[in-house]
């Protein structure tokens, strides 16, 4: 499940002033502006969506987390300029890459996008993007693990340079004040109900200790469930965890493999794991929210799916821009 931005003003004018050459799906015409579509790849690659989906279910099979991963994913990549993979670069002479900075620690899997990404260049070499992969994976993800399915647009092309340099221009951490959360999202198009849903996405994985040593050590955070708290420091004895170890807590103990409202319940009982959770709850702009999430599952269910719509179509690659990777872990040679 984990978002001061004169870079995102610049970025977002560019992309508006842009000339977006669209390719059309036999499914109709592309939103002016976005150049995505649905079925985009309906007829150059008929059964891209298909294998995805196929191979997003063999992965889930065999490492359950995998749908963890996909989720993060989406956030990580799309909230940082542009939904263009650029999260899933290496680094290289000229740029580190987004996934070895601090704000990525705990995430993996990404040879994971690497054998969709093969099993889609078997049967149309050099058409599915890799942010189209991203993006649907998350999707699929999303399904394995009991939520909603969410139709999405697709059409995006790659970019071709990760962006370290700008990653805290964008993503809310988790312990940023709520205002500058909703602030990041808000740039974004996603307004207070779409944060307090995508943040559902806690409702699954794990918190590493290290991200929430800080309301245990030296004091518990009285804010938090006693009881949960037993729980929180024998799952993290240490004050100074090894960032190395596996050392983590479930952010939900009740339904760990399951996507649905339980982490809001949670969160009115005090156990959020986060200090972002936790603002959540106590949060005037946000509390209401928390608290219809909480009674209704099929109302967390369509805010979060309009969130995770907006997200995954911010500021795309289209047209003749940026390029569709051969490999999803580095840019093509020509360039």
């Amino acid at each position: 499940m984990g978002f001061r931005a004169p870079f995102f003003f610049a970025a977002l004018f560019l992309s508006l002033s842009a000339t977006i050459i669209s390719s059309a799906s036999a499914d109709g015409e592309a939103e002016a502006g976005s150049g995505l579509v649905m079925n985009f790849y309906k007829d150059t690659c008929p059964q891209a969506e298909e294998i995805i989906t196929e191979q997003v279910k063999l992965l889930y099979k065999r490492h359950k987390n995998t749908a963890f991963s996909w989720l993060r994913n989406i956030f990580h990549d799309c909230a940082v300029q542009s939904c263009d993979a650029s999260l899933l670069l290496d680094s290289t002479r000229r740029d580190l890459s987004e996934k070895e900075t601090d704000r990525s620690f705990g995430m993996r899997n990404f040879r994971y996008l690497d054998t969709i990404k093969e099993a889609v260049e078997r049967e149309c070499p050099g058409v599915v993007s890799c942010s189209d992969i991203l993006v649907l994976s998350a999707r699929d993800g999303v399904v394995a693990l009991g939520g909603p399915y969410i139709p999405l647009k697709t059409g995006r092309r790659d970019g071709r340079r990760s962006r370290a340099d700008v990653i805290e221009e964008y993503l809310p951490d988790h312990n940023e004040s709520m205002s500058v959360v909703l602030e990041r999202f808000a740039k974004m198009g996603i307004d207070t109900p779409g944060v307090v849903a995508l943040l559902g996405s806690h409702s699954v994985g794990r918190t590493h200790c290290v991200k929430l040593v800080h309301r245990l050590y030296p004091e518990v955070d009285p804010a938090l469930n006693p009881d949960h708290v037993e729980h929180m420091l024998y799952k993290c004895p240490d004050p100074i965890p090894d960032p190395k170890a596996v050392q983590y807590v479930r952010n939900d103990r009740g339904t760990p493999m399951i996507f649905d409202n339980n982490y809001y319940r949670n969160l009115l009982d005090n156990k959020g794991l986060l200090l972002v959770d936790h603002q959540l709850v106590v949060d005037k702009r946000t509390k209401p929210y928390v608290k219809k999430m909480a009674k209704n599952q099929n109302y967390f269910f369509k805010e979060f799916a309009r969130a995770l719509t907006i997200l995954s179509e911010n500021n795309p690659l289209t047209g003749d821009q940026g390029e569709i990777r051969r490999q999803c872990n580095m840019a093509n040679k020509h360039h």
